[in-house]
Formats: C-alpha cells, sequence, structure tokens
C-alpha cells in the first residue's frame, strides 16, 4: 500500500511546510528544547534537514528557518533549559528509534539528525 504522504503534490507539501514555518517564527515563546521534548524535533532540525536536501549551508538553512541569524534568535528569545526540560528531551528523543522495518529508513535519517546538532539551550545556557 502506498502512504499518501509519498504521493502528495510537492507543491503542497512546499506550502505546508512553509506555512509551519512561518508558524514557528511567529512562536517564539516555544522554546527548541520545549519542542524537543514534546515532539522529539525542533527548529535546528527542520534546518538540518533543509540542509540535508540540498542546496543550503548549515548557517542559511538556520536562517531560513528562524527568519534571522540563529545567534540573533538566541540572544533575543532563547531562555535557559531547565533539568526537566532537558529529561523531558531525552525522553522523547529516545521515542524517535523506529524497531519495525517499514520505518527502516527512517531510522537511517533519524541517525544522522537527532539529536539536533545543537542541543537547543544546553550549548549556550541563558542566550
Amino acid at each position: 500500500m502506498t502512504d499518501p504522504l509519498d504521493t502528495l503534490d510537492d507543491a503542497v507539501a512546499a506550502a505546508a511546510f512553509r506555512r509551519l514555518v512561518r508558524h514557528l517564527r511567529h512562536r517564539t515563546d516555544a522554546q527548541n528544547i520545549d519542542l524537543m521534548g514534546l515532539a522529539g524535533f525542533c527548529r535546528n532540525c527542520l534546518s538540518d534537514w533543509v540542509e540535508e536536501a540540498g542546496g543550503l549551508s548549515k548557517d542559511q538553512a538556520r536562517e531560513t528557518i528562524y527568519g534571522m541569524p540563529q545567534a540573533e534568535w538566541k540572544r533575543r528569545y532563547q531562555t535557559e533549559a531547565t533539568p526537566e526540560q532537558i529529561a523531558r528531551m531525552d525522553a522523547s528523543v529516545a521515542k524517535n528509534r523506529r524497531d519495525d522495518a517499514v520505518d527502516g529508513a527512517l531510522d537511517e535519517a533519524l541517525d544522522e539528525s537527532f539529536p539536533a546538532s545543537d542541543p537547543p539551550a544546553m550549548t549556550e545556557p541563558g542566550r
């Protein structure tokens, strides 16, 4: 059976992705550490996936997702991660592993991109 996601029109997928990114740009109160703790991905992950898809450097991909240089976003909006947030993130990222054969390719991709290259609020606490 074909996954409907695989037949989704590229223009529709691109429009939905752009809406997601604009939503995350607007919701600066949604900290990356909280996104990781709940969903196992964050802005950094999205930018890493954009970079991996080709065409942009890491810095360009981050600026595309954040809407500004990542360092500026961190300075303006990032809060220090609490031990509880870090624990939730660790537990959530552990759920990204899938053991069924159908998602074997996903496991490979997740191994490459999780956790995100710069765990949110951990590399520069308080920034």
